[in-house]
C-alpha cells in the first residue's frame, strides 16, 4: 500500500510538473534571449530618440518630438526612401519573371538539368558584398567586360561609365541585384511548381487548354500562396538593401542612389547623431510593420 501511494504521489507530481508552471520554466530562457535580442534594440531606439545624443550633445533630458520634426524636414531622408522604393519597385518583378520563367523550363525533364540549377543556386550563396565588388570590376570602363562585350557588338571602343553617371546606376544596381537573388526566386517556385497537381494540368490539356492556358488557370492560382510569400521575403530584404548598393556606388554619384540603409548608416556611424537615427528607426519599423499587416491582410494570411 505504502509502495502504491508512492507511485502514485510520484505520478502526481510528474503530471503537475508538465502541466503546470515547469513546462513555461523550460522555455523561459530561449524566449528571453529572443526578446533581448529583438525587442531590447528596438525598444531602446524608442528611448533615445527622445534625447539628444550625438557627437556634439550628449542630453539625456526628455526632448519630445525633436527628432521627429527634424526627420520629416529632411529631405535626403525622404530622397533615401525614394531611391529605396525606386530600386525595390523595379528589381522585384524582374526577379519573380525571370525566376518564373526559369522554374517553367526546368520543371520537365532536360539534359544535365541538375548541373544547370546548381550553377543557378550559386548567385544567391554569394555574399552581398562580394557581389558588389564583383560587377564593379565588371562594369568597370578599362578593364571590366562589360563594356567590352557591347563594344564587339557595336563594333568599337565604348565608354559607359555605368557606377559615375546617375542615369546608369540605377540600371548598374538592379542588374547585379537581379544577378544575385533571382535563383531565390527560381528555386522556391520550382518546388512549388513541382507540387502542382498533375491530373489537373492533364484534364485542362484534355479539354482543350493550351499550355500557357492551363499555367494560367490551374498552375498558377496552385502556387500563387507561396509565390505570394516568395515576394514579400525579398520585398522586405530589397527595403534594407545596403552591400550591394554600398559596394558599386556608396550610395552616388552625389546621393542619387542613396538607399534608407545607407543613409541611416552615415548618419549614424560617420555623423554620430545617435538620437536621429534612433528616430529613423522607429518611424521605418512604424511603415513597415503596417505595409506587412496591409500586405499579409491581403494575402489572407492575417485574418
Amino acid at each position: 500500500m505504502a509502495a502504491a501511494a508512492s507511485t502514485s504521489t510520484h505520478v502526481g507530481g510528474a503530471a503537475s510538473l508538465e502541466s503546470g508552471a515547469f513546462k513555461y520554466l523550460l522555455i523561459f530562457p530561449a524566449v528571453f534571449i529572443l526578446l533581448l535580442m529583438g525587442i531590447f534594440p528596438l525598444l531602446y531606439a524608442v528611448v533615445i530618440s527622445f534625447q539628444r545624443l550625438s557627437l556634439s550633445d550628449q542630453i539625456t533630458d526628455f526632448q519630445g518630438l525633436y527628432n521627429y520634426a527634424r526627420l520629416m524636414a529632411d529631405g535626403r531622408f525622404w530622397a533615401a526612401l525614394l531611391n529605396t522604393a525606386i530600386i525595390s519597385i523595379v528589381a522585384l518583378p524582374i526577379q519573380l519573371g525571370l525566376g518564373l520563367a526559369l522554374a517553367s523550363h526546368f520543371l520537365s525533364d532536360r539534359p544535365l538539368k541538375r548541373l544547370f540549377v546548381a550553377l543557378l543556386i550559386i548567385p544567391a550563396v554569394i555574399s552581398p558584398m562580394v557581389a558588389g565588388s564583383m560587377w564593379r570590376l565588371m562594369f568597370d570602363d578599362r578593364y571590366g567586360p562589360i563594356n567590352q562585350i557591347i563594344g564587339w557588338i557595336v563594333g568599337g571602343r565604348v565608354s559607359i561609365l555605368w557606377t559615375i553617371k546617375p542615369e546608369l546606376a540605377y540600371p548598374a544596381i538592379v542588374i547585379c541585384d537581379v544577378w544575385q537573388w533571382t535563383p531565390f526566386m527560381f528555386i522556391i517556385l520550382l518546388a512549388a511548381l513541382g507540387n502542382v497537381d498533375r491530373e489537373q494540368l492533364d484534364a485542362a490539356s484534355i479539354d482543350g487548354a493550351t499550355r500557357w492556358e492551363a499555367f494560367y488557370h490551374v498552375a498558377l492560382p496552385a502556387i500563387w500562396p507561396v509565390m505570394m510569400i516568395a515576394l514579400l521575403i525579398r520585398g522586405l530584404d530589397l527595403i534594407r538593401i545596403f552591400d550591394i548598393v554600398w559596394q558599386l556606388t556608396r550610395g552616388g554619384p552625389g546621393n542619387a542612389t542613396e538607399t534608407i540603409s545607407i543613409y541611416a548608416y552615415l548618419r549614424g556611424f560617420h555623423e554620430f547623431d545617435t538620437s536621429y537615427v534612433g528616430a529613423m528607426v522607429v518611424v521605418l519599423v512604424i511603415g513597415l510593420s503596417l505595409l506587412l499587416v496591409a500586405a499579409l491582410k491581403r494575402m489572407e494570411i492575417v485574418r
